[in-house]
């Protein structure tokens, strides 16, 4: 039975499209209180004291303070300066400092109100720039080659700078918990979330009790996007104390202002490359530097900046390199993780550096990536090398510039322009790649296990802690244990992650559950199998457990051979493998308003082998969409600290009526360490859109763009300082 490569039917899909799936917002809990949090009203400052209202009843209401906290006043993630509640200096103007929890919301606001936080305020660091002056969160650096020769053999040293802003994740759902305390002294937490295993231990820490006593199980999951990933262990925290000093359920359900103004979003970036070139174009020296935004408090910064800076030099041969990444921290909310994990700065930078090469060498934008795009064989700047079959550039980018005419649009677009002042047009294109899993020997440390059996109900169960949160997982994994046993995918359940049934496969992140996950599962299942006799699956297995036997396997991680990870020195086999991608985009643009309006999107992608290759195709729009909103629709403003536009009304992104019309391709290059060949797919799309849009408005205007989002209103100023009448951006 080949059910990898069909189109299967979303096990999830009738409920979503009929509205009877059930959100934790929508989830009745008896006897649940409503949680609230008191914020700091500036970005920086010393916290003197929360003061109470004695007008207020407040025996009526439960009030949590840093002096309440059980355990260390630290949310457990990469480092530990990260307090559940301020206690003596805030460092973002939204910072928790106290908790409530009331039994109506009616209530929960007056409280609320009821409470002043004291604060002497101190001056704040709210740039990037004067974040360099101050400790770094994370810094790291990347040396090939012998860069003073390399630099001896360059016709041309061509330098650029390129920025790029805070984004927001706009998942349909807000971040939510319900916490609920068990009569052992436990607490039990149901929210919307990625990661079960991460709010388990956040919890474990902070309330200073074992694992074992805490319970973590997600709802339904309204989109993610990596938003998800690291604040729900702080939500998680807030809701238990509370839970904890009422002794009822608290239900913790941001709304969306709440939402934007205190979780986490992309890191800013500055990008700046220095690229020595032959007159022909051949990339043979470069020297990069990259500093992100961390806000105020470290959260996943570290591991933001290791894949930015491992994809910095893009999926190009850069044989003598000098990267150097670093985070500073600001007095502005904490940057944490978004799909593409810091490879959307950087490859935003490296491929409009490419066409800035390109410019100023009289390249084509296709010819200079056609001479330096990696191919098999060719080695990173941190030491991989490509084996036969790994890399996919040439694939998707010829792919992607015969199916989009790339050359003859291109040549339309500027007869057109030339024909019609009134109407501009421009086409972009873009080569990118992602490397799968978790960096280095991240994989190795998570040492991920998962688990099947067969129900009495006469289905096979997927143990896992990986979630769904609409991106198609549990049809996936479900196709993929079809396969694996020779079923149809109808009689595989992937059971919803909980913490006290499923084991720790790791984190939903990081484009791994197909890839990583997947294996593990094929290796699970073919366990369970083997220990029946001969005969096919379901009805052998049917016959085992009326016996009264059980039928279960479990798997663990078993890293492939021959990879090594230099840690200290960041050199080695970064990632198990990369997906591979192209985009070409076609704009039109308003030169009076310079409104711009993506018309075409032409995106392929290598990704081994794709499972369902519909939902990969979902991926890619849904990615490569969120992109060129990343490019040139989403400003997340910030003026003294403070998110001005902090609302759906005012936050614009990319709808569906901004979308252009899509046409995805798919290449296939089978990786032997995914399931069936299979690679990841969900972050790859976010790294190209933007960097093609942009280029697309090159053509449009005569601008070159260094900074994203290009705005109406940044593209008009910059073309106003063109004619010496601007004010700089």
């Amino acid at each position: 039975m080949e059910i990898v490569g069909s189109r299967q039917v979303r096990p999830d899909a009738w409920e979503k499209v009929s509205g009877q799936t059930r959100y934790l917002a929508d989830m009745p809990v008896a006897d649940s209180w409503f949680g609230g949090t008191l914020r700091s009203p500036v970005p920086h400052g010393r916290l003197l004291g929360i003061h109470r209202d004695p007008s207020f009843d407040w025996s009526r209401v439960c009030v949590v303070t840093a002096d309440d906290l059980p355990g260390p006043n630290v949310v457990a993630m990469i480092a530990d300066d990260h307090p559940i509640l301020a206690s003596t200096e805030v460092r973002f103007l939204g910072e928790p400092v106290a908790l409530v929890a009331a039994p109506e919301p009616k209530l929960l606001r007056a409280a609320l109100a009821a409470l002043r936080p004291e604060i002497e305020e101190q001056p704040a660091i709210l740039e990037l720039t004067a974040g360099l002056q101050q400790p770094l969160l994370a810094e790291y650096r990347i040396v090939c080659g012998d860069l003073e020769a390399a630099w001896e053999c360059a016709d041309r040293v061509i330098a650029g700078t390129y920025q790029t802003g805070h984004q927001e994740h706009l998942y349909l759902e807000p971040n939510g918990v319900i916490a609920t305390p068990r009569e052992n002294g436990g607490i039990e937490i149901l929210g919307s979330m990625q990661c079960p295993y991460y709010v388990q231990r956040a919890l474990a820490v902070g309330l200073k009790m074992p694992a074992d006593a805490v319970i973590v199980r997600q709802a339904a999951t309204g989109g993610a996007f990596g938003g998800k990933e690291d604040y729900p262990s702080i939500l998680a925290l807030h809701a238990a104390l509370l839970a904890r000093r009422s002794g009822r359920p608290v239900r913790m359900v941001l709304e969306r202002t709440e939402d934007i103004r205190a979780t986490t979003k992309r890191h800013p970036s500055r990008v700046r490359h220095r690229t020595g070139v032959t007159r022909e174009g051949e990339l043979v020296a470069a020297e990069i530097d990259v500093v992100l935004d961390g806000g105020a408090y470290t959260t996943l910064s570290p591991v933001v900046l290791s894949r930015a800076i491992l994809h910095a030099a893009g999926p190009y041969r850069l044989p003598s390199a000098r990267i150097h990444g670093r985070v500073v921290m600001t007095h502005t909310p904490p940057s944490g993780a978004f799909r593409g994990f810091g490879a959307p700065q950087v490859q935003f930078a490296a491929e409009r550096h490419m066409d800035r090469i390109a410019r100023e060498l009289e390249m084509s934008p296709l010819d200079i990536r056609r001479r330096n795009l990696l191919r098999d064989g060719d080695q990173l700047p941190f030491g991989q090398r490509l084996p036969e079959g790994g890399s996919g550039a040439a694939a998707v980018l010829e792919h992607a510039v015969r199916h989009a005419q790339y050359v003859e649009r291109r040549a339309a677009c500027a007869q057109a322009n030339q024909r019609d002042p009134h109407r501009r047009r421009g086409i972009g294109l873009s080569l990118y790649f992602h490397g799968g899993g978790f960096t280095g020997a991240g994989e190795e440390r998570i040492a991920a296990k998962v688990g099947v059996r067969f129900a009495p109900e006469g289905v096979v169960e997927i143990l896992t802690s990986n979630v769904e949160m609409g991106q198609g997982a549990s049809t996936v994994l479900c196709m993929i244990a079809g396969q694996a046993l020779g079923i149809d995918p109808v009689h595989v359940r992937h059971v919803m992650p909980d913490t006290s049934v499923v084991p720790d496969s790791g984190p939903t992140v990081a484009s791994r559950t197909t890839m990583i996950v997947g294996k593990i599962l094929v290796a699970a299942c073919r366990r369970m199998a083997a220990q029946l006799p001969s005969g096919r699956f379901m009805e052998t297995a049917r016959r085992w457990v009326a016996a009264g036997k059980e039928l279960a396997g479990e798997a663990e991680y078993t890293p492939p051979e021959g990879q090594h990870w230099d840690e200290e020195n960041y050199q080695g086999d970064a990632y198990k493998a990369y997906s591979w991608g192209a985009d070409v985009v076609e704009i039109e643009i308003d030169p009076a308003t310079m409104e711009v309006r993506p018309r075409h999107a032409y995106a392929v992608v290598e990704i081994g082998r794709a499972i369902h290759p519909v939902l990969v195709a979902g991926q890619v729009e849904g990615g490569t969409l969120q992109s060129l909103g990343y490019g040139y629709l989403e400003e997340l403003k910030v003026r003294d600290g403070r998110f001005l536009n902090d609302r759906m009304a005012t936050y614009i992104v990319a709808t569906a009526m901004d979308a252009p019309v899509f046409e995805v391709g798919i290449e296939e290059l089978p990786f032997p360490g995914g399931p069936y060949g299979a690679k990841g797919v969900g972050e790859l799309p976010f790294n190209g859109g933007a960097p093609a849009l942009v280029a697309a408005i090159d053509q449009a205007t005569g601008q070159f763009v260094t900074r994203i989002p290009a705005t109406p209103e940044r593209l008009l100023r910059t073309e106003a300082d063109a004619d010496g009448c601007g004010d700089t951006d």
